[in-house]
């Protein structure tokens, strides 16, 4: 038994770094979609299949608890999944919620009805998928008000990230970031939105300028799910290693993960 960790490509790789560095004793299993990637430009119902068939295939590796590490699937196709197909047993979360309760300081649970923050104006970061989901805006309002947020759908910035081209990365980052600030000149905050993106975030940053809070996933889901461990003891792993799954080229895969992660990483067939 261990915690699944699923991502359309790598970009989940970000996510479960920092759940290594923060729960070094918990086994996780990884599984990249990388043969279907990126799932930004896809349907909400092409989403939907893709990601609850990778769930059932954490499942089978004995994984009830599965973090949808993946804002796509995230925000296309989980409360679909959690209102009509999870069964009791098994949990499958995703990564808006920690980013939205450290955006509005609100601690894990706090159902209290949406109050005024003191961030006004949020730069949002995504997926054109995601962005079209409308899912983030949507979680938000169950928490906070008064809060204007202008999405920018960052086209190509998934692709050239998992092609290895940093260069073209950089370059659309900016041109999505300079996009953005034509229509909000002053954000209070900016979240990135899609867990490949935290490997660009130096870029966000200079580009966004000084006085920009950036919210990036990896360490607040990380904290999310040590929490989480915590009351729900029961779906801690009992495995003694993590292992890497891949729908695509195992090796092809292996080989671009660990560039992106900087340290050796083997991934297996599906």
């Amino acid at each position: 038994m261990a915690v699944g960790i699923f991502d359309s490509g790598l970009g989940g790789l970000t996510v479960l770094s920092a759940l290594q560095q923060r729960l070094p004793d918990v086994p996780f299993v990884y599984l990249g979609d990388n043969a279907h990637a990126p799932y930004g430009v896809r349907d909400a119902d092409d989403i939907f299949d893709l990601t609850t068939r990778a769930v059932e295939r954490l499942w089978d590796e004995g994984c009830d608890l599965v973090i949808l590490a993946c804002n796509t699937a995230s925000a296309a196709a989980l409360k679909r999944m959690q209102e009509t197909w999870i069964p009791q047993d098994k949990r499958v979360l995703g990564v808006f919620v920690p980013l939205i309760e450290a955006l509005t300081e609100r601690q894990w649970g706090d159902n209290s009805p949406p109050r005024e923050v003191g961030v006004k104006h949020v730069a949002l970061f995504a997926t054109p998928a995601t962005v079209a989901s409308r899912a983030f805006q949507r979680e938000l309002a169950f928490r906070a008000i008064g809060v204007d947020v202008e999405a920018q759908p960052c086209g190509g910035v998934v692709d050239a990230i998992e092609a290895g081209d940093s260069i073209l990365a950089e370059a659309l980052v900016k041109s999505h970031v300079e996009a953005l600030l034509r229509r909000m000149p002053k954000p209070d905050a900016a979240i990135l939105g899609c867990t490949h993106y935290p490997m660009m975030e130096a870029v966000f940053r200079t580009a966004l300028g000084p006085g920009v809070t950036v919210l990036s996933q990896p360490d607040l889901v990380a904290a999310a799910l040590e929490d989480y461990l915590a009351r729900r003891p029961e779906f801690l792993g009992s495995g003694q290693r993590s292992r890497y799954l891949t729908t695509g080229n195992p090796d092809s895969v292996s080989s671009h993960a660990t560039a992106f992660l900087r340290r050796g990483v083997e991934f297996e067939a599906v």
